[in-house]
């Protein structure tokens, strides 16, 4: 028995695509550096694979969320800058420099203690400086600008390697939040006064032109397939594929009903499907009576409530010799992207990704595997 045979689902991630839209979000900011981000274990794809082919296509600089993610990758991208999004906090010093992390300082306080690490250890340590330009999550504010911009004595002992902010509202082209967060944290970066690097773009921000690439961009959804711009044709490829397999297929007849609940009535005779993944496994309840999945290239509704470990679908349409017990369902792929199953779901392909269960067979191909 292998590994596939024990599997009650497959998600098929491909290596060699992810690098192919790190060249192709790459080329819309020709004369920018373009980083990886690989925060919440490569968006839910395994944070280490998907670094270990982005270092090979030549990316150098990835960005996390947390130092323990920065600790985990760095074993896997050599001599590459990691950066960590949420910063340092107290306690944290040794296991930075230890690891060779760049903390994204976000607050007068981060600013403080990490001049006070390099104080005690005699030596500038690197650090990126947030600047808040209308998020109000995490971010240096006006006032806290002005402060360092007077007394550039707080940023003793700190090399900036970067100055950075980050869009509100990019996946919408035409909103005008876009160019306020331009222009501001334009104003607040010069007012700063700190000679390094400037990055504003991720992914959607990549596409609102040149104005927002700075120095680097910092692709993160897009790098996993997600459409970075939702009204229009997405450029980007998909990276990838998810079957639950089938544990029993039956029919049924009205007026029988399905799953928890007994929100669906079967109208008429027909035949459904049980494969083995359910919202456990990522797959949310909000898909119960909405979803599909595809079955040699016919659509199949899910019927009924999602359950825990089991989601039951309607295969009355589908040839009964492609419908038995141990037979894949794609519930992700090219008839069925992430994109498509968010809006069945009534979310984004982001929280997709990153929600998909551990229970799944990691099955990686391209970049060396």
């Amino acid at each position: 028995m292998t590994a596939h045979d024990r599997a009650t689902g497959i998600l098929s991630i491909d290596l060699d695509a992810i690098a192919d839209n790190w060249r192709t979000l790459a080329a819309h900011a020709p004369n920018a550096e373009a980083a990886g981000v690989v925060k919440a274990d490569g968006y839910g794809l395994g944070a280490a694979p998907v670094a270990r082919a982005l270092r090979k296509a030549g990316c150098t600089t990835f960005f996390v969320a947390t130092i323990d993610e920065g600790i985990s990758l760095r074993p896997h991208v050599n001599d590459a800058r990691i950066l960590v999004l949420g910063g340092v906090l107290p306690g944290t010093g040794a296991d930075f420099i230890g690891h060779q992390l760049i903390p994204v300082l976000n607050s007068p306080e981060q600013i403080g203690l990490w001049s006070g690490f390099a104080a005690a250890g005699g030596r500038p340590l690197p650090a990126a400086i947030h600047i808040d330009s209308g998020m109000n999550r995490l971010g240096l504010d006006e006032t806290a600008v002005e402060l360092l911009a007077a007394d550039n004595r707080r940023l003793d002992g700190i090399q900036p390697v970067l100055v950075m902010s980050h869009m509100a509202c990019a996946d919408e082209r035409d909103h005008a939040m876009n160019r306020q967060q331009l222009d501001r944290f334009t104003v607040l970066a010069d007012r700063l006064g700190v000679s390094a690097p400037r990055s504003l773009a991720a992914s959607s921000t990549i596409f609102l032109g040149a104005d927002y690439h700075f120095d680097l961009i910092r692709p993160g959804a897009g790098l996993y397939g997600i459409n970075p711009m939702p009204d229009s044709p997405n450029p980007l490829r998909q990276t990838v594929r998810l079957h639950g397999k089938i544990l029993q297929v039956r029919d049924v007849d009205t007026p029988q009903t399905v799953g928890y609940g007994a929100s669906h009535r079967f109208k008429s005779k027909g035949r459904v499907a049980t494969i083995a993944c359910g919202y456990a496994d990522g797959l949310f309840r909000s898909l119960g009576n909405r979803g599909f999945g595809v079955i040699g290239g016919v659509k199949v509704p899910v019927v009924g409530r999602i359950s825990m470990d089991l989601i039951t679908l309607d295969v009355s349409a589908v040839a009964p010799a492609h419908v038995h017990a141990g037979a894949l369902v794609e519930l992700i792929g090219p008839d069925h992207d992430v994109d498509a199953l968010a809006a069945e779901a009534g979310t984004i392909g982001y929280e997709i990704l990153t929600s998909l269960g551990r229970r799944y067979l990691r099955d990686y191909s391209g970049g060396n595997t």
